[in-house]
């Protein structure tokens, strides 16, 4: 099934709703780089065609529907939070302050945001419906989705550490990631609060131990 606009247009039908953004984020499992996230308000005309969640894109067509997408689209903000901010802050802080970045940067202020997912590291002030999969089901925020995704990838391809595959795996575990992380240690790029560094014994001493008062912990992702 194609995205709509139903979730835009039921916000829409409350008389203080004006304005609408759909809201996504990528990188938030990767081990290096930022995370990024992408606000989208559209004028709910019809989207260019193939728009739907970025993973259910190619790689070969994502970047020219990304194209259309900052064309078409009324408005559109991007919002990074960076490695040492996730290390520092935790990752629920670091996506609020990387989705506050986005949608401040928009050339109108939304009323109400479309969030993919169930959880909401956006808050207040903005009045947030959550929609799981929402990136599947609402136009603006597949928009976003797909727009987030190539914004981070472009400049994951930017960074080097060519040995690492940043620029096909945008910073996730790939397996050349991983063997190169065992064998090199991590980049100026790598998140060292990750607990995948609890398990590479030659690198342990990196790990960035962060005040647990500043956010949430990590789950072990070394596969």
């Amino acid at each position: 099934m194609a995205p709509t606009y139903d979730i835009e247009q039921l916000l829409l039908s409350q008389p203080s709703v004006r304005t609408v953004a759909g809201v996504d984020e990528v990188g938030r499992g990767a081990w290096a780089g930022p995370v990024t996230v992408c606000a989208v308000v559209t004028d709910l005309s019809e989207p260019p065609a193939g728009l739907t969640d970025s993973k259910q894109v190619s790689v070969a067509k994502r970047a020219p529907l990304a194209a259309e997408l900052a064309v078409w689209a009324a408005g559109v903000g991007f919002g990074e939070a960076t490695h040492e901010e996730i290390d520092t802050l935790g990752m629920t802080e670091a996506l609020r302050r990387a989705a506050r970045r986005a949608l401040e940067s928009l050339p109108v202020r939304p009323d109400a945001v479309i969030l993919d997912g169930k959880h909401d590291y956006i808050g207040a002030p903005w009045p947030v419906r959550l929609e799981v999969k929402g990136d599947a089901a609402s136009i603006s925020v597949a928009a976003a989705s797909v727009l987030a995704k190539v914004r981070r990838d472009a400049y994951m391809g930017t960074i080097g550490c060519e040995e690492y595959g940043f620029a096909e795996n945008a910073g996730y575990p790939s397996p050349v990631h991983q063997e190169a992380l065992a064998r090199l240690g991590p980049t100026p790029h790598h998140r060292l609060s990750w607990s995948y560094l609890d398990e590479l014994p030659q690198w342990r001493h990196l790990k960035h131990h962060r005040d647990p008062l500043a956010g949430e912990g990590q789950a072990s992702l070394f596969a």
